[in-house]
């Protein structure tokens, strides 16, 4: 608001600003605002039909850049032919194909949209009328708010009404959809495809006295008394220069690949030019590079190179050796043999001293830790943790004061009260263009920066997993996007008008609260007007990954390596997306019985994100750097009951400003504060019940498990209690319980089934069944053989097969699980470059191997790289031939 002073101070108000019409809650405004969204986003969603069967890298790389068991089915090069494919998916394909993580977000966004569906029919029966009918004579967008009834009148007990059966209603859904995540998370937690992985029985402990950790004996003594015992403990150790060395060798091994190619695609030019004059093929002359600081000495920058890289292999495997040698880190993993086990420990004090041992994660990915922070003290990190505070704090305020500017820009005809501006007046298509786009594009383009230094911040912070960055930048961000796009966004603008009326009429302030606020609903209109069409054609055409993906390879990917990884599906960005969907919530419910308009539009937010995210899920986005078993979703729901306890205070401060109608207002007054108490109630019953058994394991699920092992395997019965598998209902019906129970009684969704029921109707469905469980859930050696890029070892190994030294290993910091081996994959399988290979293995002095299967040269001297090639299984088998190779000629 400052800025928004400072901006008009010093201009005068003309004397005939009252005749100003507003610009930014006309129809024009609104027209013009919806028109050029729904253009840009017809556009651009033609764009994606059309180029979507033609690039498959850029809008199905799941289709052949991820595991077989995680391809969805291919769709057909039709138009429109991916949105009945995408909508025919079922829940349980969705969760077998893209992780509990990505069904549950689906969920929630499905939810919203039904919730929305249900409340735009009714508000568009019940209060909408009454607006239009109201008796304050507004025009434009503003006859169909509530600020259009007289606040004397009694048909405000309408508003009242339809708001506290959307809130019941609302609370009932999250309830319901608490109660079925709740089951699906200890299906997740024990079902043999989470359990059979070693990170699923093991835990990370920060802030180990010096004591333990230098002692692993008593390390193990006090893990032991959790159930089942501890098989593994791996003490953390510090080897910064072994880091730095790793660092380098692969640096070199990246250059030497590059070279090799340029070279090779030269050597292949004048392969095929000699070819074609029947002259003698000569080798180009190798590249040359200085030695040391001397400019006149040059080597064979090949030979160089694999000197150096041998070099530093031969450190690696030094440091190998001598790892007992290493300073011990204050952090430790500990690995159970129950998965109970760890989940206990993950939930007791384990000392008696202040901060030791006082930060227990379970179920830990070595790949999703953040070594670099293991190691700050208990104290750096909670100074480090006010310090961070502070400056999200100092941020917000810098954000207010340009958001509030921002939005200023959506009442451009207040500026029309003023001298300076009185050329704005009577243009109502310039005022209604730029008031109904430009405010909200630049704040949507502001808010997108803000997740990049949030998350730096927590980093600083000390947090020390990739994932609990993630999840605790949804309740950040969410704070913010709440105080700065919503708060900021409506307040700043009702604000600017009441104290511009209130000037000549100081006593009409209450009276200008009641009709001002209500007008701000068209921020929040164009606001989502923005993102439901541009955002979600923005979302499905994924532009920038488009343009990456052509100008990556052509510009960066000079390498077989490179190009492989540029085929890579992209992550989602689940710390940004999912705060702003619920900021839209917020939008929309908070508005929901002031300007009913807006539900319409908030319903078709979620219903084109539902059908886009979709798609995106099962054919573009990459999930496997995110697996917390759905720990995002319980985020959401914290975010959904803060929308509606925003609602509710903002009910409560619009019948507070009808004070002065009498009776009837105190009374519209007493009901919505009472909504309040109810929702607290509901909050703490949520708390209560179902939030203690979604961060980890309880007993009684793993007893069930333990006495009835196919309890794991089965679909879950959401309704069921005992835990009996004799009990449990057929698979459809099961899944039906599942997706509808939420929306719905069961004893509806219990005569539809029953009414719908196939000409088999004893027929019993327990479970998937052999192709579905061989393509989903299987866990033989053949499918953990071809495991998803960016997953550690440790995450699809079988804990049954693996040695105690292959666990060390891969759960030892990225340093400590370097080979000693370089593997380097490059266009040389010709015979030409035999000699070439065989220097190369001769000054890397055994440590450098030689990949030349998946990629070739084109007959347009291009590389080229197979993107089914299992690039991993290739180096594997090397490095084992090459072991097999010493082991030999040491026997002998």
């Amino acid at each position: 608001m400052d800025a928004v002073v400072n901006a008009t101070s010093g201009l005068i108000p003309s004397s005939d600003s009252d005749d100003t019409k507003d610009t930014s809650n006309s129809v024009v405004t609104f027209l013009a605002s919806l028109t050029i969204n729904i253009a840009v986003a017809l556009l651009i969603f033609v764009i994606f039909c059309i180029l979507r069967p033609r690039l498959r890298r850029v809008y199905a790389p799941r289709t052949y850049a991820v595991t077989k068991d995680k391809r969805p089915e291919p769709v057909s090069r039709g138009l429109f032919s991916w949105i009945p494919a995408v909508l025919r998916v079922p829940d349980t394909d969705i969760i077998q194909q893209s992780g509990l993580d990505t069904y549950m977000f689906l969920r929630s966004i499905r939810t919203m949209f039904i919730m929305f569906g249900v409340i735009s029919i009714a508000s568009a029966a019940s209060i909408l009328p009454v607006n239009v009918l109201g008796t304050m004579k507004l025009t434009g967008l503003n006859s169909l708010s509530m600020g259009n009834v007289d606040p004397r009148s009694n048909w405000l007990w309408v508003h009242i009404g339809f708001f506290a059966a959307i809130v019941w209603w609302s609370l009932w859904n999250i309830v319901g959809e608490l109660r079925i995540y709740t089951h699906l998370r200890m299906w997740w937690l024990t079902h043999p495809n989470t359990v059979s992985k070693a990170g699923a029985s093991t835990v990370l402990v920060s802030n180990v006295p010096k004591s333990l950790a230098n002692d692993e004996s008593r390390l193990r003594d006090l893990f032991s008394m959790f159930p089942g015992g501890i098989r593994q403990v791996f003490v953390n150790r510090m080897c910064k220069k072994l880091a730095k060395t790793v660092h380098t060798r692969d640096k070199l091994v990246t250059q030497l690949e590059k070279e090799l190619t340029k070279y090779a695609i030269k050597c292949k030019k004048l392969w095929s030019k000699s070819q074609d004059t029947n002259s003698p093929y000569r080798p180009p002359s190798r590249p040359t590079a200085r030695k040391g600081w001397d400019m006149f000495a040059k080597v064979d920058l090949f030979e160089h190179l694999a000197a150096e890289i041998a070099r530093c292999n031969r450190f690696i495997a030094k440091s190998a050796k001598n790892m007992d040698t290493m300073e011990r880190q204050s952090s430790a993993l500990v690995m159970f043999n129950q998965q109970v086990g760890a989940h206990m420990a993950a939930q007791t004090v384990l000392d008696y001293r202040p901060f030791s041992m006082g930060q227990v994660t379970a179920g830990v990915n070595p790949d999703d830790i953040i070594w670099s922070n293991l190691e700050i003290s208990p104290w750096s990190r909670r100074i480090r943790g006010y310090v961070t505070f502070a400056i999200t704090v100092g941020l917000t305020l810098l954000w207010t004061i340009i958001a509030a500017a921002l939005s200023s820009l959506v009442q451009v005809k207040s500026l029309a009260d003023f001298e300076a501006f009185k050329w704005l007046r009577g243009n109502s298509v310039v005022l209604g263009i730029f008031s109904g786009v430009v405010p909200s594009l630049v704040l949507a383009l502001l808010m997108s920066i803000l997740p990049n230094i949030l998350r730096l911040l927590l980093y600083i912070e000390g947090t020390t997993t990739r994932s609990q960055i993630k999840l605790r930048m949804l309740h950040r961000l969410f704070f913010f996007q709440t105080w700065n796009v919503y708060l900021v966004t409506i307040f700043s603008s009702s604000i600017f008008q009441i104290a511009i009326k209130s000037v000549s009429e100081p006593g009409k302030i209450v009276e200008l609260i009641q009709t001002q606020v209500p007008q701000s609903a068209t921020n929040i209109l164009t606001y989502v007007l923005l993102l439901a069409f541009i955002g979600a054609a923005k979302e499905i055409v994924q532009g920038v990954p488009l343009a990456l993906r052509y100008l990556v390879p052509k510009l960066f990917a000079k390498t077989p390596r490179m190009m492989l990884k540029a085929e890579q599906p992209q992550d989602f960005k689940w710390e940004a997306a999912i705060p702003t969907h619920s900021l839209i919530f917020l939008m929309g419910f908070s508005y929901s019985f002031i300007a009913p308009i807006v539900n319409w539009f908030v319903m078709v937010y979620f219903g084109l994100f539902y059908l886009i995210y979709r798609y995106q899920f099962l054919y573009v986005y990459n999930d496997s750097t995110w697996a917390t078993g759905g720990l995002s979703f319980p985020k959401s729901i914290k975010q959904m009951l803060v929308s509606i306890y925003i609602s509710e205070v903002y009910l409560l401060l619009m019948m507070v400003a009808k004070l002065h109608a009498g009776v009837n207002a105190i009374m519209r007054i007493v009901v919505a504060a009472g909504l309040i108490a109810v929702t607290v109630g509901a909050h703490l019953y949520i708390n209560e019940v179902y939030m203690p058994a979604i961060n980890h394991l309880p007993v009684k699920r793993a007893a069930d498990v333990e006495r009835t092992p196919v309890l794991a395997r089965e679909f879950p019965d959401v309704l069921d209690r005992s835990g009996d598998i004799e009990k449990m209902l057929p698979e459809s019906q099961r899944c039906a319980y599942a997706t509808f129970s939420s929306l719905v009684p069961a004893f509806v969704i219990k005569l539809v089934l029953r009414l719908t029921q196939s000409a088999k109707p004893n027929a019993v469905d327990n479970g998937w069944d052999d192709a579905e469980e061989t393509r989903g859930f299987a866990y033989d050696d053949q499918l953990f053989g071809q495991r998803q890029t960016r997953l550690s070892m440790a995450d699809w190994q079988p804990l049954a097969t693996s040695s105690n030294a292959y666990l060390a290993r891969q759960f030892a910091s990225p340093e400590l699980r370097a080979r000693a081996v370089s593997n380097l994959w490059v266009p040389l399988g010709d015979v030409l470059f035999e000699d070439l290979r065989r220097d190369i293995e001769h000054h890397g002095q055994g440590t450098i191997l030689f990949i030349t299967q998946g990629t070739d040269i084109t007959k347009a001297f291009k590389v080229h790289a197979d993107t089914d090639f299992e690039l991993d299984h290739a180096e594997s088998s090397n490095r084992a031939d090459l072991y097999k190779r010493m082991y030999n000629t040491e026997t002998e």
